[in-house]
């Protein structure tokens, strides 16, 4: 590993499609690199969506479990979004790093508020739906949401598109394979800053001062 692991934080409004632009690039990245990109996993006090498994998606924990949590100091950030609780483990993050394992957070933006007023070190990158309009359709598309979970969603989404103007970088996810494209090539060159890759130059230099 090239040194300690990177953090990239993303965010976005409900149905802007960040997880499935998550799990595409942590599938095209972890196909061809060594280096590996690892799925951050939270706590959620709420119920698994078909498809998601406990400790591959999300830790799914009981209202008593994540106030225990809470209590102890044991998260880095956790917000109440949509009437359900989402934290983020000091402990996960701090091992990542130590263990140069480098994590692909999804956060939603008050959590992610809360990482940068603690000053966490990482890349913070929010994606932006192209319009309201194909928000709304996308959520729909879910079909897991009742009329009145949508219409809370998108009200909140009001407040959490003007969020973009803090982060690190945006992508606007109208095309996904491009949106897709764009998130991998953050987290590449992100990768290859010189002061990540520098302790890999030594050896190489020596061998032309031979």
């Amino acid at each position: 590993m090239d040194g300690k692991g990177l953090r990239f934080i993303v965010s976005a409004p409900s149905g802007a499609g960040k997880t499935s632009l998550c799990k595409a690039v942590l599938k095209n990245i972890n196909g061809s690199f060594s280096r590996p990109l690892k799925w951050s996993c939270s706590y959620t006090t709420r119920s698994p969506r078909q498809g998601e498994r406990d400790g591959d998606d999300y830790f799914f924990v009981n209202d008593r479990e994540f106030d225990r949590m809470v209590q102890a100091g044991e998260f880095a950030e956790w917000a109440l979004v949509h009437d359900r609780r989402y934290g983020t483990s000091q402990r996960y993050l701090r091992e990542a790093e130590e263990k140069g394992i480098d994590l692909l957070l999804e956060i939603d933006c008050q959590g992610a508020r809360a990482l940068r007023e603690k000053k966490l070190a990482g890349s913070y990158i929010f994606i932006l739906p192209p319009s309201r309009e194909e928000l709304e359709r996308r959520l729909r598309r879910r079909g897991t949401e009742s009329e009145e979970v949508i219409q809370r969603r998108l009200s909140r989404a009001l407040e959490e598109v003007e969020e973009y103007r803090f982060y690190d970088y945006l992508i606007i996810n109208d095309q996904f394979e491009s949106a897709v494209k764009e998130l991998e090539g953050i987290i590449l060159a992100e990768r290859d800053r010189l002061s990540i890759r520098e302790a890999k130059v030594k050896p190489i230099l020596d061998q032309f001062r031979r």
